[in-house]
Formats: C-alpha cells, sequence, structure tokens
C-alpha cells in the first residue's frame, strides 16, 4: 500500500548523539533505534531515554520492519544498514546523511567521506561545517540545531562561570581545556560533562575549580542556571547543543570566536572574541554586573528561541524527508 504524503514514516537511525536525537525523535514520526544486547556503538537503543515515539529493535527485526528512510550519522552504518535489512542507503530506501562535526586532517581541503556520490545528501548542522567541509558531488544543505526548551530557569545567583565540556582532558585543545586557569582567574569554574573530574588531577585550581559530573539533562539546567555566565571554549568542534541549552535557559554568554559561535551568539546576548584577555574581562564585567547578565540573559534566551527553537527544527527535517522519500531532490 502506498503511503499517502501526510503519514508518519518510519526512519531507522542510531542513537548516536543524545541531545540531537532527542530533539529529532519528537517529530511526530516512528523512530527505529537499533539495539544490542551489550548496547556499544551500534546498539544503545534509547539509551534509557524518555524517548515515546522511539522503538528499539533487534537486527532480525529491521529486515521486515517497513522502514521509509534512513538517517545516517557515521559512514559504517551505510554497510551496516544493508546487512541487517538487505537494502542500500540511496539506493534501495531512501537515505540522508547528518555531518555533526567539523573536519578533521587537511582542513579546509578535507573531503567528505560520501564527497564521491549524489545518492545520499548530506546534512550539516552548522552553516560553518557546511563551508568547511568538501562535500564534493554530495547534495549539502544545512539544518540548524533545534533543542527541547527547559524554560527561563537562570538565577545567576552564583558569581561562578558554567561550562559543560565532555572528555576534556582526552580532548584538551580542540575543546579549549588549555584556557579554563585564564577563566579561572575571573571567577570560579563549575564544570558539567563526561570525565569532567579528571580537571581536579589536570589542574592545580582548588576551590576555583568545582567538578559537577555527568548529570541528567533536568539536574545539568538548575545547577548551570545559577551560575551568573555561561562560557563557551571549544576551538574545533560543531557547535555545542549545550551553548544553545544556556541560552534557552537565559544565560549570558562568553564564547571562543571559532566555528560557528559568532553565527550562534549576537552581540546583545554576550561577548564573542579570539582574544581570550578580551574574554577573560567580558567574565569579570558580567560576574560583577548581575543586572548587565540579566538583560543579556534574556536576549540570549530570544535570540535562540527564534533560530534554534524545537518547531522549526522538526518543520525544516519534515519538509527535507518528504522531498527525500518521495523522491524529490534534497
Amino acid at each position: 500500500m502506498r503511503r499517502a504524503e501526510d503519514d508518519p514514516l518510519r526512519i531507522l537511525l542510531w542513537h548516536v548523539h543524545g541531545s540531537w536525537t532527542s530533539s529529532f525523535v519528537r517529530g511526530g514520526h516512528e523512530y527505529l533505534l537499533p539495539r544490542l544486547p551489550e548496547g556499544g556503538p551500534w546498539g544503545l537503543g534509547r539509551g534509557g531515554r524518555d524517548w515515546p515515539g522511539a522503538r528499539e529493535m533487534g537486527p532480525d527485526e529491521l529486515r521486515d520492519a517497513g522502514i521509509d528512510v534512513v538517517v545516517l550519522q557515521r559512514p559504517d552504518e551505510i554497510e551496516l544498514t544493508e546487512r541487517w535489512t538487505g537494502r542500500r542507503p540511496g539506493r534501495d530506501v531512501p537515505a540522508v546523511f547528518v555531518e555533526h562535526n567539523t573536519p578533521t586532517g587537511d582542513v579546509p581541503r578535507t573531503r567528505h567521506p560520501l564527497a564521491g556520490q549524489d545518492a545520499i545528501p548530506l546534512v550539516h548542522v552548522t552553516h560553518f561545517n557546511h563551508l568547511i567541509w568538501d562535500s564534493g558531488r554530495a547534495p549539502a544543505t544545512v539544518i540548524e540545531h533545534g533543542v527541547v526548551d527547559p524554560g527561563e530557569l537562570y538565577t545567576g545567583e552564583e558569581a561562578a562561570v558554567g561550562l559543560v565540556m565532555n572528555e576534556p582532558v582526552r580532548r584538551g585543545r580542540a575543546v579549549g581545556t588549555d584556557l579554563l586557569p585564564a577563566f579561572a582567574e575571573a571567577a570560579p569554574l563549575h564544570v558539567w560533562g563526561i570525565g569532567v573530574e579528571k580537571l581536579a588531577e589536570h589542574f592545580a585550581l582548588g576551590e576555583r575549580l568545582r567538578v559537577r559530573g555527568d548529570l541528567g539533562q533536568d539536574a545539568l539546567h538548575a545547577g548551570l542556571a545559577r551560575c551568573r555566565v555561561y562560557v563557551h571554549t571549544p576551538r574545533w568542534t560543531s557547535l555545542g547543543l549545550s551553548l544553545i541549552e544556556a541560552m534557552h535557559l537565559g544565560m549570558p554568554v562568553v564564547a571562543v570566536a571559532s566555528t560557528e559561535a559568532s553565527r550562534a551568539v549576537p552581540p546583545e546576548a554576550g561577548f564573542v572574541s579570539a582574544d581570550v584577555n578580551e574574554l577573560v574581562r567580558a567574565v569579570r564585567d558580567l560576574v560583577a554586573d548581575p543586572e548587565l547578565a540579566h538583560r543579556m540573559g534574556k536576549q540570549a534566551r530570544e535570540h535562540a528561541l527564534a533560530r534554534y527553537g524545537l518547531d522549526g527544527f522538526l518543520r525544516n527535517w519534515d519538509v527535507l524527508l518528504g522531498r527525500v522519500t518521495s523522491g524529490g531532490s534534497a
């Protein structure tokens, strides 16, 4: 039976980036997430997340699952889809590839792994990624991030900096870990994320560094919103969803001027610079002036709701998936 144009799609995708997936699976379709007994990168399923529209399925169930489209996020998923479903993405089943990351290697001449084909369109999550990747023959577009609004929780009651960093010791300069001592001179740092406990051994910052751990979103947002200012330190990663979430909370932002940050943070919402001394001064100013911090935080929230709201994100995805599954060009 032919699917009506407005019928929900059956979408196969892997749980790779939890925050992005948390937004994507709220689109009113049926989302099939591969689940293996051992979990791991190819079988995490929901990973304990409360995603009512998402169904966990074992590889043996996918062949007869009636998949309408595959949303790929890693090159290896192309072969894995064919092995588990018997259908080749871009040939036997419509597919798109979401590129979450900035390129590595010989930037800006790095060719995307899918650059040599035109059957699977690329969807970059930022305009910077679209600009810097060599997408070759692959049709390429941008669908910017959208996040579930946590609400305007900002109080700024603690004269401290809030940061979210995953594996900061291992990732080092890419996420700006080396910049933390400079910011700690301006205000105490409260740091959330995976592996942040290693920072206490990496830097001798004493009470200037408070490691908060890897918490669930509700606890993270509540704690973050008590900090006076959010600092975004990455040099070379795609735009972190934690920055957008902090802006939704109503936090003012101080950000390193790299990748997409200058587009994401307008002047009225915070400070963006490649000069670390300027950024440290901005932190000092915001910590010393709660009224300024609150005023900028309100502008940050207004901007985030307009540019990175969930409704617009899901609407853009519906348009793209509709074109792809109807045989149109992405």
